[in-house]
């Protein structure tokens, strides 16, 4: 349905001293902060992990060499999505409009509502994490839980499990960030081998950012008498400081990104576009943004997270 002069009345008639709704700041594209981009030619994306060597054996003296098989563990799958909104505006509306280009304001509330489903369906898939109905290539969700709300983390080819939240949800205070850091180090690839893994970034709500701020970079230990050192900065444990995303539905949640490759990614299938045609017969002008990408997760283990106590 197009925009329509009765939809318009105020600025169509003189005297009027200010447009006003569509000046508001807007949050930036804060899902570059958790996700690595690429791009994709297809349909939808697919990234299988591999599974590689257990720890090398002792070969006794006159035996024979000892040999292993590798193997794919998962898979995940990426399918794109379809983003897109228009509007239509009436010539009579563009004709009789006194005060600024109909087209100009409007593409601009055009470009705000792609922008901020972007934002949402990124921040969707760490508030979904905790979720069961949402899992991923190895069956269960970002956080480790199944089908049936259980906490079960990721398994293994070779039996172990990883657990990449917390037993009993925490909130955000130096020992639960100390814990989760302790957690990581002790993760293994599929064979049992340890990875190395470390914390790189705290990813936050706005209720949490102040906390953030006095954990991380505070000289001294937190809500102590102690005059004890922050080890936390102290260390560069999280060298990749803090950041607030305002699309994460729980106040008390929080996360950390880390150094295993191929964790948070965002497909991008077809970048935003832009376009605009006029209708002969009606002289209507309309206008369309549209883009296609996907948000999603191949190795569970880039990314830790805890739905906080409360």
């Amino acid at each position: 349905m197009a925009i329509s002069r009765a939809q318009l009345l105020k600025e169509l008639l003189p005297g009027l001293n200010a447009l006003f709704g569509m000046e508001y700041a807007r949050y930036g594209e804060e899902h570059k902060e958790i996700y690595e981009t690429e791009t994709s030619e297809r349909s939808f994306e697919e990234e299988t992990k591999l599974a590689g060597f257990g720890a090398a054996p002792v070969k006794n003296e006159g035996s024979a060499i000892a040999y292993d098989n590798a193997q794919e563990a998962f898979t995940a799958r990426y399918t794109h999505e379809t983003i897109a909104l228009g509007f239509s505006i009436t010539e009579e509306a563009v004709e009789d409009n006194l005060y600024d280009s109909l087209s100009a304001r409007y593409t601009k509330a055009l470009a705000r509502a792609m922008a901020y489903t972007k934002q949402v369906k990124a921040a969707s898939i760490l508030n979904n994490g905790f979720n069961g109905s949402y899992p991923g290539g190895d069956g269960v969700s970002l956080f480790g839980v199944n089908s049936s709300s259980a906490r079960v983390g990721h398994p293994t080819v070779g039996g172990t499990v990883n657990f990449n939240s917390p037993a009993v949800a925490v909130d955000l205070n130096e020992t639960s960030l100390e814990n989760a850091t302790i957690q990581i180090a002790a993760w293994t690839d599929e064979r049992g081998l340890l990875i190395a893994a470390k914390p790189v970034k705290l990813v936050v709500p706005p209720a949490l950012m102040f906390t953030s701020k006095r954990l991380l970079d505070t000289e001294l230990r937190v809500a102590s008498a102690d005059n004890d050192i922050n080890a936390i900065k102290q260390m560069g444990t999280i060298s990749g400081g803090y950041t607030v995303n305002h699309f994460l539905t729980d106040p008390n949640a929080w996360f950390l990104t880390t150094d295993v490759p191929n964790g948070m990614k965002h497909f991008v299938r077809t970048p935003l576009q832009n376009s605009m045609d006029g209708d002969f017969d009606t002289g209507n002008v309309r206008y369309k943004s549209r883009e296609r990408y996907s948000f999603g997760w191949s190795d569970p283990l880039g990314m830790w997270g805890s739905s906080g106590s409360s």
